[in-house]
């Protein structure tokens, strides 16, 4: 590992400004992806940002019914808090089924957000990857691709995005609290990450010297059924092959809200807008589901390695739809 100087603000502003006055410095809270690349040579900054000890640690309900969690707040401690469990369930089942209680006692909020593929072309320095080094091509695409992409890649990167977290903000109407030099803004988190495109290697849409601060998820109805399902080599400490967050609520026998994301078949969690269109008020029925989860799938352009991806997530998404609609009455 290079060396590299290590800073300790006391606030964001002074975290900001000191990331402005160290142009390619990182931002360090946790530490679980970015130490691992360092280590590796992925990632070589000349300065480290510890923000873990900034007063962003908290989860508060608003006056509104929303929830604002803060960039620091630990992976373990948001799946367990009382008002995530009883209103998001989805979110805490995503976050208890991403990578192992030691890491999630480690990693914070803002950090699985900013974690960057798995793919191991870009963590090889031996291996062409053009998210790691532009213009050098992408190893996988002809490679090995098994766990790749098979929604909304390019020719220039196949890699999925690993958070499970992220897929349920998506699924939620999430949006990240972001501060720079030019203030504060705020993005969905369905929007946040982007598609590769022919520049693979700008995983999300924050400017530089940007930091996450916290992220907002709206106020649900009490009793609006939400989970989270994943699909992996084994049963703990792996990456999604497949995942799907579904948010469903069902009033009078029809869909009245949905929200409905995969993860592991794209560059960033994919946010099912064609499905959720065709469900929005159509009966909740095992027919509409398949039919809806079918529109967004076609979309699909599987590898040679990775089409059973397809099949997979549709699976998925079915069981949890189908599990969360109401039964139908009975006379």
């Amino acid at each position: 590992m290079k060396g590299f100087g290590y800073l300790r603000p006391t606030g964001v502003q002074e975290a900001v400004e000191a990331y402005a006055a160290h142009p390619g410095a990182r931002y360090l809270a946790g530490g679980t992806n970015l130490v691992d690349l360092m280590k590796l040579g992925v990632e070589t900054p000349g300065v480290l940002i510890d923000v873990g000890r900034l007063p962003l640690d908290a989860v508060e309900e608003l006056p509104d019914g929303a929830l604002r969690v803060g960039a620091t707040v630990r992976n373990s401690d948001l799946a367990a808090h009382p008002l995530v469990r009883d209103r998001y369930p989805v979110l805490s089942q995503a976050l208890l089924a991403g990578a192992s209680g030691q890491l999630r006692n480690a990693a914070t909020t803002g950090g699985n957000l900013l974690q960057r593929t798995r793919c191991t072309y870009f963590q090889d320095l031996d291996k062409p990857c053009n998210k790691r080094e532009p213009g050098s091509g992408c190893g996988a695409r002809d490679g090995v691709h098994r766990d790749h992409a098979v929604l909304g890649h390019s020719p220039h990167c196949i890699a999925t995005h690993p958070s499970d977290m992220a897929v349920a903000l998506a699924a939620l109407d999430a949006r990240v609290e972001l501060y720079g030099t030019e203030g504060e803004r705020a993005i969905p988190v369905a929007d946040f990450h982007r598609l590769p495109g022919v520049r693979p290697e700008r995983d999300t849409e924050i400017r530089p010297g940007e930091l996450i601060t916290g992220v907002l998820i709206p106020a649900v109805r009490a009793g609006v059924p939400s989970a989270y399902r994943k699909a992996r080599d084994r049963a703990s400490y792996a990456f999604a092959l497949a995942s799907v967050a579904v948010v469903l609520r069902v009033t009078d026998g029809r869909v009245e809200q949905v929200g409905l994301a995969f993860g592991g078949l794209a560059h960033r969690p994919w946010r099912a807008h064609h499905a959720e269109t065709a469900l929005l008020g159509a009966a909740a029925t095992p027919e509409a589901f398949e039919g809806a989860v079918a529109l967004e799938l076609e979309r699909a352009e599987p590898l040679r390695d990775n089409a059973y991806k397809v099949p997979l997530a549709r699976n998925l998404a079915l069981d949890v739809l189908n599990r969360l609609a109401p039964a139908p009455a009975t006379a």
